[in-house]
């Protein structure tokens, strides 16, 4: 299948296949999910990390050797992220491609006013997140995210193969039916990079401004926009 941006019949076709795969694929493997979707897509499939862990990559670079990875640079990471990814890029067979928003955050605050993701964070999201993540996807036919069920209610129903109506792309996320316990399990086997910062507190890795570290009892997405009722950037809603 030739990677575009696909529209009409050709997109009504991928849905089908995709929402096909999704339940032929539901009690699969994560590393079977992925071999699946190399297969039928080819150099036309990302992977997107946050660089919260490397699961998904590692797992990728083994099912299509030199994957791309698009990752999003917010110009709000913390240090441990950016140095995440740049190990990832180092060590593992993948091609990582990093995305900016249209803006710099200075030329952000000059349009917007300074610290936008206070004031109204959806829209900084959207403008350094939700934006470039549009524009870097084209081209691409499938994406493989880290999407898991149990992160949070928003996530419990995800499909290992669904599709992007947004987008219009087949959307694979090969570990959704994993626990933290799996994940945990597969970084310790594999020796796969994780960032610093989930030993410090963390569970769920952000921009800086709007990230906090998690109390004891609360589900892995509370640090971030914690005291909102803001729980997803956009990406994948």
């Amino acid at each position: 299948m030739e990677g575009t941006d696909i529209a009409g019949p050709d997109a009504e076709g991928t849905r089908a296949l995709a929402e096909r795969m999704g339940r032929e694929l539901e009690e699969a493997g994560a590393l079977e999910v992925l071999r699946w979707a190399a297969a039928a897509f080819g150099s036309d499939l990302c992977v997107t990390s946050s660089m919260e862990d490397a699961v998904v990559v590692h797992l990728a670079s083994r099912a299509l050797p030199g994957v791309d990875v698009v990752f999003l640079d917010t110009g709000y990471h913390f240090e441990e992220t950016i140095g995440t990814r740049d190990a990832v890029e180092a060590v593992m067979d993948v091609n990582v491609i990093t995305l900016t928003p249209r803006r710099t955050v200075a030329e952000q605050d000059a349009e917007y006013g300074p610290k936008l993701y206070d004031r109204d964070p959806d829209l900084c999201c959207a403008l350094r997140k939700v934006q470039p993540l549009q524009e870097g996807l084209t081209g691409y036919t499938a994406w493989a995210t880290g999407l898991r069920r149990d992160e949070s209610a928003s996530r419990a129903n995800t499909p290992v193969v669904g599709w992007d109506e947004k987008r219009q792309k087949v959307k694979v996320s090969p570990i959704a039916r994993w626990t933290q316990d799996d994940v945990d399990a597969y970084v310790a086997e594999h020796g796969v990079l994780t960032n610093p910062l989930l030993t410090d507190g963390y569970a769920s890795v952000g921009c800086a401004p709007c990230t906090r570290r998690v109390l004891a009892g609360e589900d892995a997405r509370a640090g971030r926009w914690a005291g909102r009722a803001k729980t997803e950037c956009g990406l994948h809603g």
